[in-house]
């Protein structure tokens, strides 16, 4: 190790840094994580769906719906009262038409592209345009996929 060298994985347990650590920071205001833009790009959040988002055969579609939805409204079905939608009976509606209705009386067409363990986020339909939407299973009353 050089003198004026200060490796960020080297642990000092002798307090010895003051010898390997001849940079103009003072030790305890210097961190160094490791991680060098040059290397690795710069950090952001991440592009795209989510690995594993997509239902099969389907690609990696990202952007909304390239048509508007159905001009009608399907009838509701009853499904018997639960705390929350399961995650397994909206999956099977990723990337098709899905109406909506919510337990605050909103009803909607919806597109999903994804679907967690609580919640599904995809494209919502406000009547002109699609725009990117996320809700919790537990405000989903009833859906019905077309």
């Amino acid at each position: 190790m050089y003198p004026n060298h200060y490796h960020g994985f080297y642990h000092d347990p002798y307090h010895q840094l003051d010898y390997f650590q001849s940079t103009p920071y003072p030790s305890e205001d210097f961190y160094y994580d490791g991680y060098d833009e040059r290397i690795f790009g710069p950090m952001g959040p991440p592009q795209g769906p989510p690995p594993g988002s997509h239902a099969p055969g389907q690609g990696s579609q990202s952007g909304p719906p390239s048509a508007p939805p159905p001009s009608y409204v399907p009838a509701q079905t009853q499904q018997a009262t639960a705390f929350a939608v399961d995650p397994g009976s909206i999956r099977h509606c990723l990337f098709r038409y899905t109406y909506v209705w919510l337990n605050n009386r909103q009803q909607f067409w919806f597109y999903p592209t994804f679907v967690g363990r609580t919640s599904v986020s995809g494209w919502r339909w406000n009547g002109f345009r699609w725009l990117f939407f996320g809700i919790s299973l537990r405000q989903i009353q009833s859906f019905t996929c077309i």
